[in-house]
C-alpha cells in the first residue's frame, strides 16, 4: 500500500425524509441561490416542489437554471455562469444526477474568474476558489455528489473533458433513495455500470502488488452494485435496492477506493468520453461497450490481476490464470447483457470505420490526463476489440 492522504469534506444526509434539509444546508452560505436542474423530470415527480419549498422556508432567493442535459454542454455552463453573475448568486444548489452536479461545479468555478471556464478542462488554468455547492441526488451513478470531479462536453471542438480540484467538493449532498424511484430501468443499469467502471479503473490500473484491503473493498462494491441493480430492475420501487445502489455508487468514487493504490489511470473513461462527445451516447452505455474490449486488451498484460477478479467476484476457480481471466471478463460482459446495457460499438450503432476518428479524439484527452502510455495505435487496438 502506498502513502496517501484521504480527505473528503462533503457532508452526507442519507435516507428517507432528508430532502427537507436542503434549505438550511444551502442558505447557511447565502440566501442568493442558483438552482441548477435537468430537463424537467423533477417537476413531474414532485422533487422540484420539495426542494424549492425547503429553500424558500429557509429564506432563499432562488434563481433557476434548468435544462442541463445528459453529457452537459459547455454552452449551457456558460449561460449558468452568466446567470449567477447577473443575479449575484453566492451559492449553487444542484438537483439531479451526475450531469447536473458536474455542470453546477463548473458554474461554481467559472463564476469567480474572468477567463473562460473551458480553460480549467484543457489544463491552461487552475482553480483557486469556487462558490459553495449543495446537491440533491436523483441518480446512482457518477459519484459526483461526494467527489471533486466534473465532466463537460464542448460541442464546438467535439471534446468531452474531465477535471478535478479540491475546491469542487459539494459542501452537503442529500441522498434520498426515494428520489431515484422514477429512474427508468435503462438508466438505472447505466448508472450501475458507471459505478462499476469507476472501481475497475482503480482495480486494474494500480501497479502496487499488495493492496489487500482496497482489493476486498472494491470487489465487494462491484458485487453490491450488481446485486442491488438486479433487485431494482426487478422492482423499480425497491427502497433497499435503491439505497444499496445509491450508496455503492457514491463510495465507488469518493476517494476511498483509490486510497493507497499509488498512481492509477482512467483509460476506459478516456476512451468512452469520445463516444459521448461524438455520438452523445449515454455515458454508462458507452462504458459497457468499451469495458470488455479494454479488459481483454489489458488482461494480456496483467493476467493475474484479472484472474483474482474472476475468482473473487464471479467465483471462477477452474483453469489456468489466463483462462480464469477470460472467464471473469465474459462473466461481467454477460451481466451487462443481462441488464440490457450495450456491449459493443455495433450495439451503439457506431460503425467500425469510425475507429480512427474516435481514437484521434480520445488521444487529445489522454494527453490532457498525462496518459502517455496510450498512443493512437493502442487506443485503436482497444476500440477494434470493442
Amino acid at each position: 500500500m502506498q502513502n496517501f492522504v484521504f480527505h473528503n469534506p462533503t457532508k452526507i444526509l442519507f435516507g428517507k425524509g432528508t430532502i427537507s434539509g436542503i434549505g438550511p444546508e444551502t442558505t447557511v452560505f447565502s440566501n442568493k441561490v442558483l438552482l441548477v436542474s435537468g430537463s424537467g423530470s423533477i417537476k413531474k415527480n414532485g422533487l422540484h416542489r420539495q426542494v424549492t419549498e425547503s429553500l424558500q422556508n429557509a429564506g432563499a432567493d432562488i434563481i433557476e437554471h434548468p435544462g442541463v442535459q445528459s453529457n452537459p454542454l459547455l454552452s449551457h455552463v456558460r449561460a449558468g455562469i452568466k446567470l449567477a453573475r447577473t443575479h449575484h448568486c453566492q451559492v449553487v444548489c444542484a438537483v439531479g444526477g451526475g450531469s447536473v452536479i458536474d455542470e453546477a461545479k463548473a458554474i461554481c468555478a467559472g463564476a469567480l474568474v474572468d477567463h473562460d471556464v473551458w480553460d480549467f478542462f484543457t489544463g491552461h488554468k487552475s482553480i483557486s476558489s469556487a462558490l459553495p455547492l449543495t446537491t440533491v441526488l436523483t441518480l446512482a451513478a457518477s459519484g459526483s455528489e461526494m467527489n471533486c470531479g466534473m465532466v463537460i462536453t464542448n460541442v464546438e471542438t467535439s471534446q468531452k473533458f474531465g477535471f478535478a480540484d479540491k475546491f469542487l467538493f459539494p459542501r452537503t449532498s442529500i441522498l434520498d433513495p426515494e428520489a431515484t424511484f422514477s429512474v427508468p430501468a435503462d438508466y438505472t443499469a447505466y448508472g450501475a455500470v458507471d459505478a462499476i467502471a469507476h472501481i475497475l479503473e482503480f482495480y486494474f490500473t494500480t501497479a502496487d502488488p499488495s493492496t489487500p484491503v482496497q482489493d476486498r473493498l472494491m470487489e465487494g462494491l462491484i458485487i453490491n452494485a450488481m446485486e442491488s441493480c438486479d433487485r431494482v430492475l426487478a422492482d423499480l420501487h425497491d427502497y433497499q435496492g435503491r439505497a444499496d445502489l445509491m450508496w455503492t455508487a457514491t463510495l465507488a468514487l469518493n476517494g476511498l477506493t483509490g486510497a493507497g493504490l499509488g498512481r492509477t489511470g482512467f483509460p476506459m473513461h478516456m476512451i468512452e468520453h469520445s463516444l459521448s462527445a461524438l455520438y452523445n451516447v449515454p455515458h454508462g452505455a458507452g462504458l459497457s461497450a468499451i469495458i470488455p474490449g479494454w479488459m481483454r486488451h489489458q488482461s494480456v498484460i496483467t493476467p493475474g490481476r484479472f484472474a483474482q477478479f474472476a475468482e473473487r467476484v464471479f467465483d471462477c476457480r477452474d483453469g489456468s490464470v489466463e483462462e480464469r481471466a477470460r472467464m471473469g471478463i465474459t462473466s461481467l460482459l454477460n451481466w451487462f447483457e443481462k441488464v440490457h446495457s450495450p456491449t459493443s460499438l455495433q450495439a451503439l450503432h457506431i460503425p467500425c470505420q469510425d475507429i480512427p476518428r474516435i481514437a484521434e479524439n480520445a488521444l487529445a484527452l489522454a494527453k490532457v490526463w498525462s496518459m502517455s502510455d496510450y498512443d493512437i495505435g493502442r487506443i485503436q487496438a482497444i476500440l477494434a476489440d470493442c
